[in-house]
Order: C-alpha cells, then structure tokens, then sequence
C-alpha cells in the first residue's frame, strides 16, 4: 500500500550538526544488557532497528573510564581500542542501512557504582548519593575538573573512530553534568558552584571541548531532562531547565536537543509506564523548552501512533519523533508507516518488562516482540520466518498469549494452523487483565495479534467452543497439538512459604474469591482483604479495583514492599502513591494463617519474623531452634481475594500423555505444551515460548529450547588491552 500524504513529514530529511538524518524517527538511548560484553548481540539488535527504518540508532549510556563503570549492570563502555573494535561492528550494522549511529558519554559522579572496577568517581561536591548505597565519591578540584573534560574527549575521539555519527551527552538522570547544574548536588563556592552561569561553566566546558574535537565529524548532542520534576528543589523547565539550553544555543555548542523530564532516583518519570502516562505525556515541558533551542529537537514519551507524530511535529513540540520502547516492540514501525501498513505495527504496551530486565541484570525482553535480543544469538528477525518443508497441520488449543503468538508464527511459517479457544473472544488472562485499573493498553497484545491472524490464510480461529476433551483433540485430525490452555489462580489459598492450602479458604463459599471470579462479577462485600503472594500486578490490581467502588480494602503480602517486581518495571512509585491515596491497609512481611467464615470472615495473618532472633545452639531431635512466636493479627473483613498462586490447566495435555499409545492411530505426530499451561509466568515469557517453540517446530524435540550463541573471550586468544607479560 502507498504511505498516507499525512505522514509523508515523518521522512523528511533533517540536518544535525554535519550529519544528515533521513527522516525523522529517532532511537534515543536505551539499555539493553549487550553493552561491551556482547557486541554481536548489540550489533544485531541496533542493526535490526535500522533495518526497520530508524533515521538514528543510538546505543546505550557509554561509560568514558573505569570511574565511571556502572558494573554489577552491563552498559557499554568506550574506554580502550578493543571498544573501538567492537563498536566499528556495531555502527557498520546501523549504516548498511543508512542510519546515524549515536553513542552517549556517560560519567555517573557521585552515582557511580564502580562494582567491577573499584575505582574512586569525581563529583562537584563530596556527598552521598540518594539512588546508590554506600557509592564513594571524591570532591573535584580544578585539576579534576581538567581532567575529566579530557576523558570525555577522548572517549568523544574513539566513539568517532568506531564509526558514531552523533555523540551525546548525558545531561540528565543526576549524572555529572547535571550535577555541577543542581544546587542540589553541587555545594561547591567557587567558579563552579554558587551562580546559574557557574553551575552551567563544567557542561559547557565539556561541549566546547567535545566540539573542538570532533565537531567536525560528529554531530553533538545533548541527552537533557528539561525538568526534574522536583519543584523549585531541582532543574525546572520555565527557570534554569531553560536557561541552560539558551547558554548552549548562545554558544553554538549542541546540534541537536534529545529532550525528557525526570531524575536518576525515579526512572518513572522518564521511562513512564502505561499504569501511570498516556502516551507523549512529555509534552507540555518540552515544547515550553523547545522555544529556547536553536537546533532541532526530539521528543519522546512512548509515542507509537503515527497521526499522533506527525501532530507532534506540526504543531512546534519537536523536529524529530524519539522512541526507544516502541523501538523495541516493532524495530520495523518506521518502514510499515512509510508502506502504509499501520495496522501492522506492533505497539508498545508500556509494562517496562524491558527495563525491568536491566534492573535485573539480565538481557532486556519485549512483551510484544518476542525476537528482541534473539537477533544475533538464535538467528531471529522479528519480521521475517523460515518456511517450513512440511506445512503439516496443527491444532493449537488456547487462544491466550502464548497460544495466539504460536498460532501466529506457524501461520507465518506456512503451517495449516487451527486455533481453538473456549471463550467467545481470543485472548486468556488479558481479556481480564486489560481491564485492570490502568492497563488497557496491555490490551495490544490481543489487538496485534488479532489483527495478524485474521489477515493469515492458513490460519483458522474458532472461538466459544466450550472446553476441549482428550477425546475431541486425539480425533480432531491434527498432525500435531501445542496445548496452550493457560492457568488458574488457585481456590484454596496454596501459596508460597507454607506450599499448603490454607485453611478455610475455599473459592467455592460467596466469601472467597479468585481474581478471575471478581473478574467474572463475583460479587465482594464493602470489606476486601486481598492476599498477594504473586508480587507483581495483580494484588494490587484487585485492591486498587475494589478500593475505586468504595470498598474498605486491605493488602496482605509476604514481600517486604506490596508489589515487588513493580520496582523492576518503575511502576512501584507511582503504585505506592495510589495505596497512600486511596487509603489501602499495608500488610508486609505477613502470611496468612487461616480463614474463618461467620458473621464476619476473620483473616489471621501473622508477620513472617514473629519468632526469636536468635538461635539455639544445642539443638535436640524434633525440637525448633528458635523461639517460636505466635503473635497473630485479625483482620474481619466480608472477603477475600486470594492471589496466592497459579496453577496450570495442564489437565488436558496431562491426559493426551497419558494416552499416548492411542496417538499414532488418530495420526498424530506430537503434543506440547506452551506457555502458562506448561508453568505459570509473566507474560512476555508465555509470548516467547509460544513464538520459541514455532520458530524451532522442527527440531528433535521442540518442547525445549535449541542451544544458542554464547558472547564469550575464546581461551588463549588476543585480549584488549594486552595482558602484562
């Protein structure tokens, strides 16, 4: 199909500096686990987006010295010529496609972990960091300040000699530029502390220097929070956060403006996920700031509509579309506006799944795009799909995430595919999660996937079948079933710590429910006491839900903070401002004890160190070596949700196993099991195994994963820098 006229301003060309972008789609900065250490996986993936149709790709915060490795997490780091190396690979995978290669130098000052190195950081003034515990930190003197100017020259030069088109500067996140900027930070009463023009001295000096160096080459950019969003305590947009683009401009120093809000201790704020923002929620602070910025400007904010781009630029906010998680659900977003294939886009559904892993230490993941990160180590692109040899035909039952995505990269592959779902829609567990306070737009994983297999031939979707048995699947005429039948929260309360149901609690009494009950209209009554093991979105989901009709509700968890994996995903603080708010009763660290129905339903709980601190160290046969307390507390309430575990419905796949002499008769070739159905999980690993197992349906036995590349030094071979002696 031709590109929509409406769009055609999104691939205007655009000059930054001495570079000229294609068009107007920006990959800003973002982390994915590759940094240094894998440079065929960061290739692959910077590579792909480019191939997608990005004007620039940028890698990720790049640390310019040892003072400034941000180790145990993975970052990319520009300190020697075997960076060099690696990141000529990397860029020359971003320009085969005719994008710009960004890099963004990175000196974290008093926020500098320095795990791997031990090294010592420099900072404006001597103070502890509020994001980073026990992080050590030296106060800058004049020579300091020299120095780490040149450090970021020569880490400027490198990044030039590695292929970089444009060099950033990260302005933002309380890193050591915004720190000499925040009286916050820099207590300092020389040239470099006191006055705004001070503060602003060390940023400048920086990008002066930057421009003498390669200026010429390279287009120099700045990563700047425009507003901390801290009040009059940080940098706000209508005072200094504008000042200090209007210093920058008066001196010709940036050639391009990648403009956020937001601060290093709260990453929400920037990376804001779906619970809490609408997509460009950035707006109103960086087109304010665009008025002071003589260069071209991007904006980002989750932005995945291209009407909404295209307002965004004609309407003065931006010159250039920044998007680094919508980036990541569809490398190829670009190039399917450009071909008028909007339906196809493949949207973020803002869950920070993906930044969640980079607090986790571990490669980045995408709910939406399964082949993210797989690029180089399984070979995988998100767009294209090996077809198969032998388009047999296969019943997938279960139409939820993993089911839809199997369903759908079989079909792609050129499988005969029947997808069959009990329910009246396609969708399992999102169809109630989507309806969650706040998460509608996870809904998307539905959404494209409906969208892809209505538009597969070979691809037949039935729903409202009612539950398939052993018998309807072994006589169906498949060559082959995935069973993806998903799973059930469980109706007696087993759950964690004790791993036995809990006493009294029971889903078939009016009193106790599931959340898949409330989700169905269960009713609850005005008192709710919600008991979340699961630790992510659905305890608080369900009190969140409740509280809004005006129940009194209260949160048991045995974690240390309600929701913990929402730390991972940045939506813990937001969350623990919504429970303040709505006056939702905290229990943490507690466990339930039992559960008594009467006129009111009694909930004991008790808190998981109730008994002594220390131990004995005599201990005798059948004997507890600490004091075992028994203090409990009693909650009476009228109900009780039990988010305590999930279990499978693996009752079908079981029973297909177990008549498996019966298989080669009814012509059936294999059964699996995918997703939840094969045990309970978030949701982007239930995507993952359901397009996993598709992608290697041919394997021996595709029930578990091939082996993969592995980024590894080779024993015995030339390391960078050389080993002494």
């Amino acid at each position: 199909m031709p590109r929509n006229p409406e769009h055609d301003i999104l691939f205007e060309p655009i000059e930054i500096g001495p570079k000229t972008m294609k068009n107007r789609f920006w990959q800003p900065p973002h982390c994915n686990s590759a940094g240094s250490d894998r440079p065929g996986t960061q290739a692959a993936f910077r590579g792909m987006k480019a191939e997608g149709g990005w004007g620039a790709v940028s890698i990720e915060y790049t640390a310019i010295h040892p003072e400034s490795d941000d180790a145990p997490h993975c970052s990319a780091r520009m300190w020697d010529e075997g960076d060099v190396i690696s990141f000529r690979h990397v860029t020359d995978s971003i320009h085969k496609h005719g994008a710009l290669a960004g890099v963004q130098l990175y000196y974290a000052g008093l926020h500098s972990q320095c795990g791997e190195s031990r090294a010592v950081s420099r900072a404006p003034s001597a103070a502890p960091s509020e994001a980073i515990p026990l992080a050590s930190v030296h106060e800058v003197d004049e020579d300091d300040i020299k120095a780490i100017i040149q450090l970021h020259v020569d880490a400027a030069i490198r990044s030039r000699d590695a292929g970089f088109d444009i060099i950033e500067n990260l302005v933002s996140d309380s890193m050591i530029i915004n720190q000499f900027l925040q009286p916050y930070y820099n207590k300092r009463s020389d040239g470099y502390g006191g006055s705004f023009e001070n503060r602003a001295r060390f940023g400048l000096e920086v990008f002066a220097a930057l421009k003498k160096a390669v200026g010429d080459d390279c287009a120099i950019g700045n990563r700047y929070a425009v507003d901390t969003m801290d009040g009059a305590d940080g940098l706000e947009v209508w005072d200094e956060g504008i000042k200090f683009i209007e210093l920058c401009s008066k001196e010709g120093l940036c050639d391009v403006w990648d403009m956020k809000i937001g601060r290093y201790s709260e990453l929400g704020l920037e990376i804001a996920p779906s619970r809490s923002t609408n997509s460009n929620y950035m707006a109103p602070w960086i087109k304010e700031a665009k008025k002071a910025a003589k260069v071209p400007v991007v904006s980002v904010g989750r932005i995945t509509s291209p009407d909404e781009m295209v307002q965004i630029l004609k309407s003065g906010q931006a010159d250039i579309i920044g998007a680094a998680r919508p980036s990541i659900a569809d490398p190829f977003l670009p190039t399917k506006i450009d071909e008028g294939r909007t339906e196809d886009i493949r949207e973020c559904i803002g869950c920070n799944i993906c930044l969640s892993k980079w607090w986790q230490i571990v490669p980045l993941i995408c709910t939406q795009n399964a082949a993210a990160m797989e690029e180089y180590r399984r070979g995988w692109h998100p767009e294209k799909f090996e077809q198969t040899k032998d388009p047999c035909s296969v019943l997938v039952v279960g139409a939820g995430p993993a089911g839809m995505e199997c369903a759908r990269v079989l079909g792609e592959r050129g499988y005969d595919v029947h997808l069959r779902e009990a329910a009246d829609e396609i969708g399992g567990r999102m169809r109630d999660i989507q309806r969650y306070p706040h998460l509608a737009e996870w809904g998307r994983v539905t959404s494209y996937r409906q969208g892809q297999l209505e538009r597969l031939g070979n691809v037949e979707v039935r729903t409202g079948i009612g539950e398939m048995s052993a018998d309807d699947v072994l006589t169906y005429g498949a060559d082959k079933v995935v069973i993806a039948t998903g799973a059930s929260w469980a109706k007696d309360g087993f759950g964690a710590v004790s791993m036995a149901p809990l006493p009294g609690a029971d889903a078939a009494l009016p009193q106790i429910c599931t959340p898949e009950q409330v989700m169905a209209g269960k009713e609850t009554g005005d008192r709710v006491a919600v008991l979340d093991y699961e630790g992510y979105f659905t305890g608080v989901g369900m009190a969140e839900l409740l509280a809004d009709q005006g129940k009194q509700v209260s949160i048991v968890t045995n974690w240390d903070t309600v929701a913990p994996h929402c730390i991972y995903t940045e939506e813990i603080h937001d969350i623990r401002r919504m429970i303040h708010e709505k006056k939702i009763a905290q229990h943490t660290l507690h466990f339930a004890e039992g559960i008594e129905i009467g006129n009111d339903v009694k909930l004991t709980i008790f808190y998981l160190y109730r008994d002594g601190h220390e131990r004995t160290m005599t201990p005798k046969p059948g004997e507890y070596t600490r004091r075992a307390g028994t203090e409990v507390t009693e909650i009476a309430c009228d109900s009780v949700i039990l988010c305590t575990a999930r279990n499978s419905n693996d009752g079908l796949f079981r029973e297909l196993k177990a008549r498996k002499p019966e298989w080669a008769d009814e012509g059936i070739q294999a059964v699996y099991q995918i997703g939840d159905c094969h045990a309970p999980r978030l949701i982007a690993n239930c995507v993952f195994d359901g397009h996993r197992l598709a992608r290697e349906f041919e394997s021996e036995d595709p029930q578990y994963p091939l082996p993969w590349i592995r980024e590894r030094q080779v024993w015995g071979h030339e390391t960078f820098p050389k080993l002494n002696g």
